[in-house]
C-alpha cells in the first residue's frame, strides 16, 4: 500500500470512529437523561405558603442542579375530618403531578384548633395516608417529615399552643415512625427565637432562613 493510500485509509478510519463514538454517546444520552435538575416538593400550609423559605432553600441548595416549588396551602390540615384538608387541595394534586424526587412535608400546625382536637383520633394516620401518596409516585422521591416551629402565641384565637407542644408534635412523630420517614426538627430549632414570630405563629424572614438551613442540612 502506498502512502497516498495509507493515508486516506488512516483518515477514513479516523472518521469512522469518531462517528462511531459520536452515535454512542447520543444513545447513551439517551437511555440514561441527566438526574439534574433534582426536583424539591415543599409541601404544607402557609408556613410553607406564605414564607421564604422554599426560596430560601432553593438558593442553598443551588439554582443549577435544584428546582424547588412551594406547595403549600393556606389553613389547612393533615386530619381529613376537617373543612381544609390538605389532601383535597389542588397544591396537593400540582405536588403529585410536580414528581418530586425530594418531598418536604411540614404539617399539623392548623389541626391544633381546639374544635377540631376529636380528629386528632385519626391524626396519624390521616398523615400516614399523606406520605404514602407521595411513597407510591413514580419518582420515589425521599420523603422528610418536619416538626413544625412552636405556636409561641395565640394572637389569631384560633390555635391552643400547648395541645399543639404537647399532642400535634407527638403524633407527627409517631406518624414519621410509623412510615420509617426521617424527621428535621425545626421545632426545636426555632425555641429560641419567638421574635421571629410577629404574629406567634408565622416566621419572618429571618425565621423563614432558619427553617430552610434546617433543612438544607439534613437533606444534603
Amino acid at each position: 500500500m502506498d502512502k497516498n493510500k495509507l493515508r486516506l485509509f488512516v483518515i477514513g478510519l479516523t472518521i469512522l470512529l469518531v462517528s462511531s463514538g459520536i452515535v454512542a454517546f447520543l444513545i447513551l444520552a439517551k437511555e440514561k437523561p441527566s438526574s439534574f435538575p433534582v426536583r424539591v416538593a415543599c409541601v404544607g400550609d402557609s408556613l410553607t405558603q406564605s414564607t421564604e423559605y422554599p426560596y430560601d432553600l432553593w438558593m442553598l441548595l443551588g439554582t443549577a442542579n435544584y428546582t424547588v416549588e412551594n406547595f403549600g396551602a393556606g389553613s389547612t390540615t393533615v386530619s381529613v375530618n376537617t373543612e381544609t384538608p390538605y389532601i383535597n387541595t389542588s397544591a396537593f394534586q400540582n405536588a403529585l403531578k410536580f414528581q418530586p424526587n425530594i418531598v418536604i412535608i411540614m404539617l399539623g400546625t392548623n389541626d391544633a384548633q381546639p374544635n377540631l382536637e376529636a380528629n386528632n383520633v385519626t391524626f396519624v394516620d390521616d398523615y400516614a395516608k399523606l406520605i404514602s401518596s407521595f411513597q407510591e409516585l413514580a419518582s420515589k422521591p425521599k420523603i422528610w417529615v418536619v416538626l413544625p416551629p412552636l405556636i409561641f402565641s395565640n394572637q389569631s384565637g384560633k390555635l391552643d399552643p400547648e395541645y399543639f407542644k404537647s399532642t400535634i408534635i407527638t403524633d407527627i412523630g409517631k406518624a414519621a415512625n410509623e412510615t420509617n420517614m426521617p424527621i428535621i426538627n425545626v421545632h426545636s430549632a426555632l425555641a429560641g427565637y419567638p421574635n421571629y414570630f410577629p404574629d406567634g405563629e408565622h416566621p419572618n424572614n429571618a425565621g423563614a432562613e432558619i427553617i430552610a438551613t434546617e433543612i438544607y442540612k439534613t437533606i444534603i
